[in-house]
């Protein structure tokens, strides 16, 4: 039996692969595009070709696929096998230089917002080297990003590149004014969280809710929910261990980092955590992820749902991102150092962070905006809406003694001044975590806690690269021209603290005071996605894309439109579930039951001769009745404000419609029908129930 070690990163076509296949001039060649970004000119992109196809063939595959992510959330690809017609009816398995650079896919068929008409069909992947190709079910896969035959960026990868150069270059501006001559590269990092629950497949497939929309739109909690906190960190079952064990050899077999898994604090909740590392690989790695948990599941009659909020009144699931910004020598920015300038620099990149959160908080809002999050975000140990950052109580400390010139509570007499005194040892986790916080700094990187679980991880580092590359910038700018260094660094980051503090909170978010104290700080409190979105194309955000050339003007309006239209979808997909889930399954089933009792009524009437009307049956018949006739008539208002939405042409104002309202009379007939399930007997509930679903794997 082969051993982790042995057998890790066997699927993926890395460098340990590319030192042994590759003559070692073209390897060299290869490392500097991965490092670098340095293009491979078509010679030697059809010698890594040759190599990768007989690599891939020797392990299996048939065919290869450019694997990319369009802005469905998931990905896509379109295989073709390796062969090529020779003489004599024979074939040769064939893979050019060409054909591993550049791909060409139907762009019509994915979502552009305008950018392509459905007869302007053209659009292209083209390789991103520095992920590595990988096989998956005998098909090589090449991680590529997707644009228009214009060259608009029609995915998520495309701008994350974009985003990552531009941290890179103002990032090294920075070190450099530093003395840092050695650094040639600088790199963000991500290690993403995944929340994920587990159900049992039949039960699943009983429900129409969990089938068209991922989460339930009915259902009464059980008499037991998350209470007694037992399921978090608690044994893990036989079963679930089963699924995990094949999920992390597969996941290791293609070069992911799975490290950590554990129950969640829901019932059939559970995480998968990986080892960080760089982000654009780390976005794929977690879509690989999410695959291969759904995929894995349905092998052991489970499913994985994904869906931020498939439960009320349970937690609903998250994906932290954990970000970090590194030097290609091993430096991590966001620790501080040993010597006053490896903390003047750790201070210097902190509050480039601290800016870039308070300037773009709308856009860190939006990164995470969906349908599907909104019901997540606000309870449960999820942040809520209100963009802020937790530094503990020390760190915070010592930048209100920068800001006041104050000696560091008592520690030191003298003022502390950046440049001159080394920080307060501290080590990497001074305080407690603060659950409730959006925006934490937990020693030497920040845990970004607003994702949804079903999420792509690339929107919020695009958000975070590009802001904090925006303030380095402006460090930079002003630095570069400053007589006198020490001076101008120690007056730019007093400066900024003062100017953006009121990002920085340490306390209970959750906290109905702290929604009025955000207020009177002047922060966005972005409850709904259509109240976050509009503000994509705000000025200062369009502004912000432009100068770092992530997306233009154009890009950004199609962008808005894809997810307000999004938005819109799944809203309507969840009513008409709804309606019919309602009208077809739950108010038949409960006529059947009304039936029931009002025989049971009749019979014990005349057997005992006494008025059984106020007896068990006859007052739970009274509670349906009326329950029910509440339900038929929010079910009848559902049908009629679903078809006005969809008669609303603009998206924006048919988004703003479903939010206030459709789901508003969502509520209402969920909340009829939930009543009457508490009061339907069990054999007469046309559906799984909340017990069987979150209880039911053994």
């Amino acid at each position: 039996m082969s051993t982790v070690s042995e057998y890790f990163g066997e699927n993926v076509f890395n460098e340990a692969v590319m030192s042994t296949m590759l003559p070692k001039e073209t390897f060299e060649l290869v490392r500097l595009a991965i490092i670098r970004g340095k293009r491979l000119d078509s010679q030697t992109a059809d010698i890594v070709a040759n190599a990768m196809k007989d690599w891939a063939i020797s392990k299996g595959a048939t065919h290869y696929t450019h694997w990319f992510q369009p802005m469905t959330g998931i990905t896509a690809e379109k295989h073709d096998s390796f062969i090529s017609p020779a003489e004599n009816g024979k074939i040769i398995m064939d893979f050019s230089g060409k054909e591993l650079i550049h791909g060409e896919a139907d762009a019509s068929s994915f979502p552009s917002g305008g950018l392509r008409a459905t007869f302007e069909a053209r659009g292209y992947t083209a390789w991103d080297p520095t992920s590595f190709a990988f096989i998956k079910e005998h098909v090589l896969c090449i991680p590529t990003a997707f644009c228009s035959y214009s060259g608009e960026a029609l995915d998520k990868k495309t701008p994350l590149l974009r985003s990552m150069e531009a941290i890179n270059k103002q990032a090294l501006r920075v070190l450099r004014l530093f003395g840092n001559q050695d650094v040639t590269s600088v790199k963000t990092t991500v290690g993403p969280e995944q929340e994920y629950f587990l159900i049992e497949r039949d039960t699943y497939l009983a429900r129409k809710d969990l089938l068209y929309t991922g989460r339930t739109l009915f259902g009464a909690m059980p008499p037991k929910g998350q209470e007694l906190d037992d399921h978090y960190f608690g044994t893990i079952k036989s079963r679930v261990k089963a699924f995990m064990t094949e999920v992390d050899k597969e996941l290791w077999k293609l070069g992911v980092f799975a490290k950590t898994e554990h129950n969640e604090a829901a019932p059939a909740q559970h995480e998968l955590a990986p080892v960080f590392t760089t982000t654009n690989i780390a976005v794929d790695h977690n879509q690989i992820t999410m695959e291969l948990l759904q995929r894995i599941a349905k092998k052991h009659d489970l499913v994985c749902l994904l869906h931020e909020k498939p439960f009320d009144g349970v937690n609903g699931s998250g994906k932290h991102n954990n970000w970090s910004i590194c030097t290609n020598t091993g430096v991590n920015l966001l620790e501080p150092g040993e010597t006053p300038y490896e903390n003047a620099q750790f201070l210097l990149f902190l509050c480039a962070v601290i800016k870039a959160v308070d300037e773009y908080q709308d856009l860190l809002r939006i990164s995470v905006a969906s349908a599907a999050n909104d019901h997540r975000l606000g309870a449960l140990e999820a942040p809520p809406a209100i963009v802020s950052m937790f530094l503990g109580d020390e760190l915070s400390e010592i930048l209100e003694a920068i800001e006041n010139d104050t000696a560091y509570g008592g520690k030191q007499q003298e003022l502390l001044k950046v440049g001159v005194h080394v920080l307060p040892k501290f080590p990497k986790d001074t305080t407690d975590r603060n659950r409730t916080a959006p925006f934490a700094f937990t020693g030497n990187k920040f845990e970004f806690r607003m994702l949804g679980s079903s999420d792509s991880v690339a929107e919020p580092n695009v958000v975070l690269n590009t802001a904090a590359a925006e303030a380095l910038k402006q460090f930079a700018d002003e630095l570069e021209v400053a007589e006198d260094f020490e001076t101008a660094l120690h007056d730019l980051i007093k400066r900024t603290i003062r100017a953006h503090k009121r990002i920085i909170f340490n306390g209970n978010c959750y906290d109905e005071a702290w929604v009025e104290e955000a207020e009177r700080r002047g922060l966005y409190n972005l409850v709904s996605t259509p109240d976050a979105l509009v503000h994509l194309v705000d000025a200062k955000n369009i502004e912000l894309y432009a100068a770092h050339k992530i997306f233009t003007e154009t890009e950004l309006n199609s962008r808005l439109e894809i997810m307000l239209e999004n938005y819109c979808k799944i809203l309507n997909i969840e009513a008409l579930t709804m309606v019919d889930m309602a009208g077809k399954e739950i108010l038949p089933a409960v006529s059947r039951y009304l039936h029931f009792l009002a025989n049971t009524v009749l019979d014990i009437s005349k057997a005992f001769r006494i008025d059984a009307r106020s007896d068990f049956e006859g007052k739970t018949a009274r509670e349906l009745i009326t329950l029910k006739e509440k339900a038929y008539s929010r079910l009848n208002k559902l049908k009629k404000v679903s078809l006005k939405a969809s008669e609303i042409e603009n998206t924006a104002e048919r988004a703003k419609f479903y939010k206030e309202s459709v789901i508003p009379v969502m509520k209402a007939l969920r909340s009829s029908c939930d009543k009457m399930e508490a009061l339907t007997a069990a054999d007469y509930w046309p559906m799984p129930t909340y017990g069987d679903l979150l209880f039911g794997v053994r």
